[in-house]
């Protein structure tokens, strides 16, 4: 049988792979590239600092966007005392899938090491009518290490009038410090999603979701600033902290919206420093 045919003789077209290992160390008061290993769609970009910017990485991926079949892998490493922001060059398209294939798989391994200050700020992803898309998010911090962390959900394109009727989606956020647990997040949207999302539980029927996970020793001291940052934010929105951790809802009835919200959240977890420029495209 040819290479991708199915047994009814069907041959599938060539999926995307890519790889992507990048890493940080400090150097007396900068964070410099630690390493870099790139390979398929995965790639990394690390534009010039912005002024008091943290060091930042870019990452794209050449593909242009995501459909079923697709497998995904990152993994990045925040070294003893390193200070690094990880953005996306656009937000991500989880396009409509071939029934025929596998879901898209995309793992990403997020590690901080001892005095890391590590943010994983991707843009948007939009979730495309019939996308079928596995993904996991896995973050270790050892130590005092800070995390910041952001996941913003589109359901459908609004704006070509587009519904979400079928999807599969499985997204799975953990993250523990010194091996313990300290938050579990888990989205399983799977096949007649409409209703689902217009419960008031669910997402209300909003065209978009996000949810901001701020980790940190000293986290619930930022609860009073944020919940004041999202008084006036276009979307709706909530906080609550524990434990260590602080995390913010965000349901929107656009994307704009959205993305203000988030914006007004991010501020006084980043001490009032600006979004990466790509965020500003």
């Amino acid at each position: 049988m040819a290479p991708g045919a199915t047994p009814e003789g069907l041959i599938l077209p060539q999926r995307a792979q890519g790889e992507l290992r990048l890493g940080f160390r400090r150097r007396g008061p900068a964070t410099v590239l630690a390493e870099l290993y790139q390979q398929g769609t995965l790639k990394a970009r690390l534009p010039r600092p912005e002024p008091d910017a943290m060091t930042t990485a870019v990452t794209l991926n050449t593909a242009g966007g995501i459909t079923a079949g697709d497998v995904l892998e990152s993994r990045i490493t925040w070294h003893a005392g390193a200070a690094a922001t990880v953005a996306a060059q656009s937000a991500e398209r989880l396009y409509r899938a071939d029934l025929a294939s596998a879901p898209a798989r995309i793992a990403t391994t997020l590690e901080l090491h001892d005095g890391a200050h590590g943010e994983w700020l991707p843009q948007e992803t939009i979730l495309f009518d019939a996308g079928r898309t596995h993904r996991r998010l896995t973050v270790n911090l050892a130590g005092n290490a800070r995390f910041l962390g952001v996941e913003c959900l589109v359901f459908g394109r609004a704006a070509m009038g587009e519904t979400l009727r079928q999807v599969e989606f499985h997204d799975r956020w953990s993250v523990s410090r010194e091996g313990r647990l300290v938050l579990d997040e888990r989205v399983r949207l799977d096949g007649a999603v409409a209703a689902t999302l217009g419960r008031r539980a669910v997402a209300g029927g909003a065209c978009g979701a996000a949810t901001i996970i701020h980790v940190a020793p000293d986290a619930e001291a930022a609860l009073d600033a944020v919940r004041a940052s999202l008084a006036d934010a276009p979307g709706e929105a909530a906080a609550s902290a524990w434990n260590g951790a602080l995390v913010v809802r965000v349901l929107a009835d656009h994307s704009r919206a959205l993305r203000a919200t988030v914006l007004a959240a991010l501020a006084p977890l980043r001490e009032g420093r600006a979004v990466p420029k790509v965020w500003q495209c």
